[in-house]
């Protein structure tokens, strides 16, 4: 049964909210075409690396059985997500088994990665989750405020191997893998959340050499692939990455990735340069992206969906292109469904 232009608009949005509850406009969001949450943390949380003692000491595994099941209630199909990075970000905390300490992750065998993979995304179905924010296979060339502490390896062909096996122990277990973030930002001039210059500095060059640690985890078959939210001036000067058609368009055609393309943080200062988030919603569209992320704050998701669905309306965007997005994330929420 066809979906209406509404529907569809609202598919193609993944909030983001720092708590364990739904918001009234999230609910209203779910109800009406909505597919996709992401469970997240708070700001001081993700510059930590690590959750909040009090959270820790308060979220349970029900916490999350709650939250889902009223999700779903809502939306049948659901895309539950939250970040559960090797060596990074791991939003479950105490609750599912940990990866090795980052400093051994480059030497952990893969099957044994693959192998604690599965536990962890066992563990995160039982509650609920059923898609990952992860693997980060971004390899460091220079600085980066934005990734550093959150990457275990310079070895592109180890980064690939090793996320690799994260892809195939997770997606076993029945939750989806975000290859993150395309096409890698290896060496950053700032934090690309609150500072709207910072570019992805890397040659042409340096980016090719770590083009090895995204292709093994697309062969391992990838649900999905995040674009990056800044500038790659080697690719695009002029656009963030999850704004570029040429940044996404390499991803389809050099690298062959068919599955669904997820643009990172609209709300992130280097996204937007100025712009507003319902404008960078709908040119990451325009440029391939299928699920695109951003906070759940006041009413700003229902006012980007009204801003696709204008857009839709008046031949700015394709009906046909977005039916397509739409149904690659209700494909991925079927096909993981708890």
């Amino acid at each position: 049964m066809p979906h209406k232009i509404e529907d569809d608009a609202r598919a193609v949005l993944l909030p983001a909210f720092a708590d364990t509850t739904l918001s009234d406009p999230v609910c209203r969001f779910l109800e009406s075409g909505g597919v996709s949450i992401l469970l997240g943390e708070s700001r001081a949380e993700y510059v930590a690396r690590a959750m909040s003692p009090e959270r820790r000491a308060r979220e349970t595994a029900e916490t999350f059985r709650t939250v889902t099941q009223a999700a779903r209630a809502r939306s049948g199909s659901l895309l539950a997500f939250v970040d559960v990075e090797m060596g990074g970000i791991n939003r479950l905390h105490d609750l599912v088994p940990g990866f090795p300490p980052a400093d051994s992750l480059a030497d952990t065998p893969p099957a044994e990665i693959e192998a604690i993979a599965c536990a962890v995304a066992s563990r995160a179905r039982d509650m609920g989750v059923n898609a990952f924010l992860a693997p980060i296979v971004d390899v460091l060339t220079g600085p980066n405020p934005w990734l550093a502490g959150r990457i275990w390896s310079a070895d592109p062909a180890r980064v690939g191997d090793l996320s690799a096996a994260y892809v195939r122990g997770v997606q076993k277990a029945g939750v989806a893998a975000t290859i993150k973030h395309f096409p890698g930002f290896g060496h950053m001039t700032g934090d690309p959340a609150i500072e709207a210059s910072a570019t992805n500095v890397m040659s042409r060059a340096d980016l090719e050499r770590s083009w090895t640690s995204f292709s093994a985890p697309i062969a391992a078959d990838a649900a999905m692939v995040m674009v990056g939210p800044a500038v790659v001036a080697a690719l695009d000067p002029e656009r963030a990455a999850l704004r570029s058609a040429q940044v996404v368009g390499l991803l389809r055609n050099a690298f062959g990735f068919a599955g669904l393309v997820m643009a990172d943080d609209l709300d992130a200062a280097a996204t937007l340069r100025g712009d507003s988030v319902a404008q960078a919603a709908i040119e990451a569209l325009l440029a391939g992206c299928d699920l695109l992320m951003l906070a759940d704050i006041d009413n700003q998701v229902e006012e980007v969906a009204q801003a696709i669905i204008a857009a839709v309306q008046s031949g700015q965007i394709a009906a046909t292109a977005l039916e397509a997005s739409a149904n690659r994330v209700r494909t991925v929420a079927r096909r993981y469904e708890v």
